[in-house]
C-alpha cells in the first residue's frame, strides 16, 4: 500500500506519458483504496496487518533513499532545498515506524484506536509524499 503510494509519488515526475494531474488522480484513487483496506483489518488479523506494513515501510525507506540519490545528482541549489524536504520525509517514515510498534503491542481493546493512529500517520505521510513528488517533478527534470 505505502510502497505503491511512495513509488507512484516519486516516479510520477519521471514518467513522460500522462499528465501530472492524471497521475495525481491515480495516486489519490489508490490512496483511498489503501485507507479502506486499513479499516477492514480486525484484531484477529493483527499479525497479517503488521507483516504487510513492515514490508511496506521497508519499501518506503528504499524509495526515500532512491529519491535522495536522484536529488544528489542535481544542482547545489536543489540539493540545499531538498535537504529539509528529505529529512521531513524520513521523519514521517519514522513516525510510521513508531505507530507500527504501537500496532504490534495493541490489545483487542486498543486495536481500533491504535489502528486509527497508524492511519492518521499514514495519511500525513501520503500528503508529504504527494508534495515531495510534485516538488521533484517541478525542480528536477526526468
Amino acid at each position: 500500500m505505502i510502497t505503491f503510494l511512495s513509488a507512484a509519488a516519486f516516479t510520477v515526475g519521471c514518467k513522460k506519458e500522462g499528465t501530472t494531474s492524471q497521475e495525481i488522480d491515480k495516486v489519490q484513487a489508490k490512496t483511498a483504496e489503501v485507507a479502506q483496506e486499513m479499516k477492514e483489518y480486525s484484531y484477529a488479523q493483527k499479525t497479517q496487518f503488521v507483516e504487510k506494513m513492515q514490508g511496506q515501510l521497508a519499501a518506503l525507506n528504499h524509495d526515500v533513499d532512491q529519491l535522495a540519490v536522484r536529488i544528489e545528482k542535481s544542482s547545489d541549489a536543489v540539493k540545499a532545498e531538498a535537504k529539509t524536504k528529505l529529512q521531513a520525509l524520513r521523519d514521517q517514515t519514522e513516525q510510521l515506524n513508531k505507530r507500527l510498534d504501537e500496532v504490534k503491542n495493541a490489545t483487542e481493546s486498543t486495536w481500533d484506536t491504535v489502528k486509527n493512529g497508524f492511519k492518521k500517520a499514514y495519511d500525513s505521510s501520503k500528503d508529504g509524499f504527494q508534495q515531495a513528488r510534485q516538488w521533484v517533478s517541478d525542480k528536477i527534470a526526468p
